[in-house]
């Protein structure tokens, strides 16, 4: 069978009072028995841990540095007629961290989850509970009918998104006045300043230069006299001065000529002194413009001003009055924005709700299919005039659909179904569980989704001809993937193509737990002590007619 999984090796190591454990499993049915307290439940909660569920420093042993479990799976995928082995690992410490690994390398628990969820299907006491719950109800529904709900779900989280949209719309329209009145207000304020980019700076540079006017006169008039010399000649300056110096190493190139290179050079610097002399010339005339101080004076005071009370420069505030503008467009044409959101939304609700209603059909069809094989099973498992209905109802809208399931049950006849939370018993409960299990994994078989099955007490109050029946459907349903069960029930152990038993034993003040497959004359006692909790002649006897049934079926 495509993708069929099994459990190869379970190994334990310092888990409770399990100090080391190698278990081995046959491909179909697997069972564990031993006495209360033995360490059945541990077994199941080393399963959980390596499938990347909770755990507790207080599942180390005491004293032990850390736990370990382990377990190798084999994978066969008769598509490409090719077998792999996975191996998980988890650690625990004593201290309360752990580690997760798959073949080898280092995971998140969440990433161990995640594969270990394909890999094993965990049924105990909890899971029975949860079948009570609507939620879990409906979703067997789904997975039934593999009704697929993307369409429906894509519908919905656009009708949410529009719907959230319009109501912080509507929610910002209520103060959408108040809100008019203050842009309008900032924006009424700013618009006689005429503010534009670059001009607070500007303003600060021409305001500088004019009230330092006298220094930079003095300044730069001491810049252009040692280049140029004094007004009246009596003194050179470093532009005269130079071009002396250059004319007397003209001279000197006649009897040196290495002073030709000295005087190029010194022709680039008198031509660059001559420039900047001419440029201190223009700036020292640039001083006209004193007239205009009070105006610059009384700008940068605005500029000061709408800082102290906005708390941004002229430049940012000019950025800010666009912004501001338009958020006031798009208040002021608010009608038709909440027009076009409303429309949408009514659009998107017709789409979920044709959606939904089809999603609710192809449900009950699903459901009706499902109820009808349950109680097929349920008839086999001693619960042959019981009536199980999924009772579909209209609920809240929600990214699930527009349903709320329930089921119904009557297991009397002549009796109207009821909830079943209120009537079944605990016996009931599990084997109803049982029920659902056997028929969603045929589904999940045909889908190539075949899991490893573990129950945890699933023969939960029943006994008798019952317990045979449960038993006959494990080993049923251990025909097609692999199904490991802890059981009270000799009747449920009895058909085991593999029993291991557990065993608790005390040495040297600790205790120790051991787990070992069993056969022949000893599987024959440990059935004979689940019947009885003794060894005596009748119950071995009872035993052996168990194991002779098995043999001959």
């Amino acid at each position: 069978m495509k993708g069929t999984k099994m459990l190869k090796e379970l190994y334990i190591e310092n888990l409770a009072i399990i100090e080391k454990a190698v278990l081995t499993f046959d491909r179909r049915l697997n069972v564990f028995s031993g006495e209360t307290g033995a360490g059945k439940s541990i077994l199941i909660g080393g399963i959980n841990a390596v499938l990347g569920g909770r755990v507790s420093k207080d599942i180390v042993r005491a004293g032990a540095d850390k736990a370990v479990v382990t377990a190798l799976f084999s994978i066969f995928d008769s598509g490409e007629d090719s077998e792999k082995e996975l191996l998980l690992t988890r650690e625990i410490s004593s201290s309360g961290n752990s580690v997760a690994r798959i073949n080898g390398r280092t995971v998140t628990a969440s990433d161990l989850k995640e594969i270990a969820s394909d890999l094993i299907d965990v049924h105990g006491q909890h899971e029975t509970r949860l079948i009570i719950s609507r939620e879990v109800q409906l979703g067997l529904i789904d997975d039934f009918g593999n009704i697929q709900k993307s369409e429906y779900e894509q519908a919905f989280r656009e009708f949410s998104s529009v719907s959230k949209r319009l109501r912080q719309f509507q929610k910002e329209d209520a103060l959408k006045d108040e809100k008019i009145e203050i842009l309008s207000a900032r924006l009424a304020d700013l618009q006689p300043y005429k503010l534009k980019k670059g001009e607070e700076e500007e303003v600060s540079e021409k305001l500088n230069r004019l009230l330092n006017i006298q220094n930079i006169s003095e300044t730069l008039g001491r810049a252009y006299s040692a280049l140029s010399g004094d007004s009246t000649g009596d003194s050179f300056g470093a532009v005269d001065l130079m071009n002396i110096s250059k004319v007397c190493l003209g001279e000197a190139v006649k009897y040196v000529p290495q002073c030709r290179e000295l005087k190029e050079r010194l022709d680039g610097l008198v031509i660059e002194a001559d420039d900047v002399r001419r440029e201190i010339s223009s700036l020292m005339g640039d001083s006209d413009g004193i007239e205009n101080l009070p105006h610059l004076q009384e700008r940068m005071s605005d500029f000061l001003r709408l800082k102290r009370k906005y708390g941004f420069s002229a430049d940012e505030l000019v950025d800010k009055a666009e912004q501001w503008q338009s958020e006031l467009d798009e208040l002021q044409c608010g009608d038709d924005v909440a027009a076009k959101l409303m429309e949408e939304k009514k659009r998107l609700g017709d789409r979920v709700k044709t959606l939904g209603e089809d999603l609710t059909r192809r449900r009950q069809k699903s459901a009706e299919e499902l109820s009808a094989r349950i109680c097929v099973e349920l008839a086999y498992l001693d619960m042959p005039n019981t009536r199980l209905v999924f009772d579909i109802s209209p609920a809240q809208v929600t990214i699930s659909g527009m349903d709320s399931a329930e089921i119904l049950i009557a297991v009397n006849s002549g009796e109207l179904p009821k909830p079943m939370s209120k009537i079944a018993s605990g016996g009931e409960l599990s084997r109803i569980m049982l029920a659902v299990k056997v028929v969603m994994s045929e589904s999940e078989s045909r889908a190539g989704k075949s899991a490893v099955m573990v129950f945890d007490e699933i023969d939960s109050g029943i006994s008798g001809r019952a317990a045979s029946k449960v038993g006959a459907k494990l080993s049923e349903l251990s025909r097609d993937r692999q199904v490991l069960c802890v059981t009270h029930l000799a009747q449920i152990a009895a058909v085991a193509d593999e029993h291991l038993l557990i065993e608790k034993s005390e040495r040297d003040g600790r205790t120790y737990t051991s787990v070992k497959s069993i056969s022949g004359e000893e599987r024959k006692r440990e059935l004979a002590r689940i019947i009885s909790g003794d060894e005596d002649e009748l119950s071995l006897a009872n035993a052996e007619r168990l194991m002779a049934k098995q043999i001959n079926n």
